[in-house]
């Protein structure tokens, strides 16, 4: 049975790490909900070659509803993590011991929320520090999963890996 994947994104988010990992989970089955300040807005890629639109405010759901979050990256999560709204719907996934799936500068709402503290991560190079100072343990690897429900990659490059870790975990 398809999962229902929460993906948090707002405009300058990096395409392809929208794009690629959300046709991989929708070819296996999954379904995507958007999410952002307001339902029915488009949001643009900062390569401006993808318009997403929004499926859901932040204020019409809850982390009960999603089996798994996707934190694209891009300046996206940096934007994003000013708002408390989206740190908290982060935070309470990573409580519950959600999956999350998070790539190039995704985790710095991971960072935000304050829930890196004895993981293992990775993330874009300019962002590696802060995941440390988050408490995180860092590796310079494609792909990273910690405890079977965070996976975390560095780069579009990174995007095949990304998503067949991913996939594992959501097709378990």
């Amino acid at each position: 049975m398809g999962k229902n994947i929460a993906v948090l994104i707002t405009d300058y988010f990096e395409d392809v790490e929208y794009t690629d990992p959300v046709k991989a989970y929708k070819e296996a089955g999954h379904s995507i909900t958007t999410i952002e300040n307001e339902s029915g807005k488009t949001v643009t890629g900062k390569q401006g070659d993808e318009k997403v639109t929004i499926d859901k405010a932040i204020t019409e759901v809850s982390p009960q509803d999603f089996d798994a979050l996707l934190l694209p990256g891009g300046f996206s999560p940096d934007i994003l993590r000013a708002d408390e709204r989206f740190v908290a719907f982060t935070k309470e996934f990573a409580d519950a011991g959600k999956p999350i799936f998070a790539i190039c500068h995704g985790p710095q709402l991971l960072v935000n929320a304050d829930v890196l503290k004895g993981r293992t991560v990775t993330g874009f190079t300019s962002i590696l520090k802060d995941l440390e100072n988050a408490g995180a343990t860092v590796k310079d690897e494609e792909v990273v999963v910690c405890g079977g429900n965070l996976v975390t990659s560095r780069t579009p490059d990174d995007i095949p890996a990304f998503n067949r870790e991913s996939l594992k975990i959501l097709d378990a």
